[in-house]
């Protein structure tokens, strides 16, 4: 027994280092900048709630504050829509980075779905404002239907700026970061579940998500 115990220490302690260890490498990984690679940043021309932000900076901050609270990622139906604070799937970053900029992704959603049902399969004529808007495929729709459609192509580096919403398949959603890595590739901010919520991951995704489907700009 005394010896099944100190196996099961080892691995404990073996996993925990693996954990720490790529947290370092990520926390001291070195990145870049657009300006690194000559790329210019795109501002919007709109200033939604009039913040003196643009809405594509304000987009990108709303997604970095959620990736440094790094809620728990918990898939469950809320009444009224909205999970707590401390919860969330990748969805809940696209909302509450829009939310920063002054917009209610809720609502647009809710009205699109409401105007167009026969658009959105997922719906089967029976809208839920619950859960509508947190569900990748529907926003997939939304933002086809109403933002800036852009290249899916990763080598086109400058086509992609911070604030981007990029879709994987119809199972997984993220928000561009103003970070790169060594090629110009930028980061991506999501909730999968992963430690690290602002990470080196657009090129490597497919692994444990569908590749890109769509990247628009709001």
């Amino acid at each position: 027994m005394k010896k099944i115990l100190i196996i099961i220490a080892i691995i404990i302690l073996a996993l925990c280092a693996s954990i720490f260890g790529i947290l370092f490498y990520e926390k001291n990984k070195e990145f870049y900048s657009a300006q690194d690679f000559g790329i210019q940043i795109i501002r919007s021309d709109t200033d939604y709630n009039n913040n003196g932000i643009d809405d594509y900076t304000d987009i990108l901050l709303g997604a970095k504050e959620e990736a440094k609270r790094a809620p728990k990622y918990k898939s469950a139906y809320y009444a009224g829509g909205y999970p707590p604070d401390e919860e969330g799937v990748c969805t809940d970053v696209i909302w509450r980075a829009f939310k920063n900029a002054g917009y209610s992704l809720k609502d647009m959603v809710d009205e699109d779905i409401k105007n167009n049902v026969e658009l959105y399969p997922r719906v089967e004529n029976r809208p839920d404002p619950n859960i509508d808007f947190r569900r990748v495929g529907n926003l997939k729709i939304f933002f086809e239907r109403n933002a800036k459609n852009l290249t899916t192509d990763l080598t086109k580096i400058e086509e992609w700026q911070p604030g981007d919403i990029v879709t994987f398949g119809t199972s997984h959603i993220g928000i561009i970061s103003d970070k790169r890595n060594k090629k110009g590739v930028p980061y991506l901010i999501h909730n999968g579940g992963q430690p690290l919520r602002e990470e080196d991951a657009l090129e490597y995704i497919n692994d444990h998500f569908e590749k890109i489907s769509a990247h628009f700009r709001w």
